[in-house]
């Protein structure tokens, strides 16, 4: 989860013409990007080999 001080931070370094669509699309962005941080932080990651295994069942 993004905290409000990190969306706060976010909007004040975009530039001024943005559409509501491209900050939402941007602040879904960040939110993925921390949810990946803490994943690996704790430890939930893959190995090479299990993700090439769950890959494998997108890519058939």
């Amino acid at each position: 989860m993004i905290t409000k001080t990190q969306i706060i931070n976010t909007l004040e370094n975009l530039p001024e013409d943005l559409s509501i669509d491209q900050v939402i699309d941007h602040l879904i962005f960040l939110e993925k990007v921390q949810k990946g941080l803490d994943d690996s932080a704790n430890g939930r990651t893959y190995t090479k080999e299990e993700a090439r295994e769950k890959l494998q069942k997108w890519l058939k």
